[in-house]
């Protein structure tokens, strides 16, 4: 065993773990440069990620072979006590299944961000984080000053859930290797994600990418004409205007 007694001692052991590390990068999207990539990070099972994003970054979350489940919490980066409030995010659209033009709202009725090309169609609103993701998520969201009670429902992808005709809620597994959903942030917010099995799929999960890059355009386009979407999007706007007077009269 490495002796760590002395500074020089720990100090070789630290590098000779960093350096036997295998951590796998993410695979990059072939349809964005790579100058506007922000952030990219490959989540093995069992593992975690927090990162601050602006607005009008566009995060693309992949599962590269087939089996992630990506735990997903958002919390407004200069106001962390507005978060992603999954109820709303279910009962303003009259939606339970995410899908393109989907918000996912705070507790506001503001939007943190809209779901964008999604190509797998088997995401949960429904059942919450496992014990075992909400740990990684209190683990995330403490490198972020957060504390447990910050750790709100969250919005699960690529492992979907469907509700029967008596109510029960059925598992419907996942797309497949290779799906991808798309998310704008309208709101900086800090993202906390975990990639755990499913509370109804207790199937081991696999790698989850996430790569994020800067799409202030995407914000002028129109995802959604439902006026629920239309009034949030309204809200979120003159909230975002009044943090800029407020910052630029300081």
């Amino acid at each position: 065993m490495t002796s760590t007694a002395s500074t020089t001692d720990a100090r070789a052991h630290a590098r000779s773990q960093a350096a036997e590390a295998a951590l796998a990068d993410p695979m990059l999207p072939a349809d964005i440069a790579t100058a506007k990539i922000t952030w990219a990070q490959r989540i093995p099972a069992g593992g975690y990620a927090n990162v601050v994003l602006g607005r009008g970054t566009r995060i693309r979350l992949g599962d590269p072979e087939g089996a992630a489940c990506g735990h997903l919490l958002l919390l407004r980066a200069d106001a962390p006590w507005e978060r992603l409030n999954v109820a709303d995010t279910v009962k303003v659209p009259w939606q339970a299944y995410l899908a393109d033009g989907h918000p996912l709202l705070s507790d506001q009725g503001r939007v943190l961000a809209t779901v964008l090309a999604d190509t797998s169609g088997h995401h949960d609103t429904l059942c919450g984080p496992t014990p075992e993701a909400r740990g990684l998520l209190r683990l995330a969201g403490t490198k972020q000053g957060l504390q447990p009670r910050d750790i709100a429902p969250t919005v699960s992808f690529f492992r979907g859930v469907r509700v029967e005709a008596d109510g029960a809620l059925t598992a419907t597994g996942s797309a497949g290797a290779g799906a991808s959903v798309d998310l704008l942030v309208h709101l900086p917010v800090v993202a906390l994600i975990a990639n755990a099995a499913h509370p109804l799929d207790d199937r081991p999960a696999t790698d989850l990418d996430v790569v994020a890059w800067s799409a202030p355009e995407d914000l002028t386009a129109t995802y959604n004409t439902d006026p629920e979407y239309q009034r949030a999007v309204q809200n979120t706007e003159q909230a975002w205007t009044a943090a800029l007077t407020m910052e630029a009269s300081v």
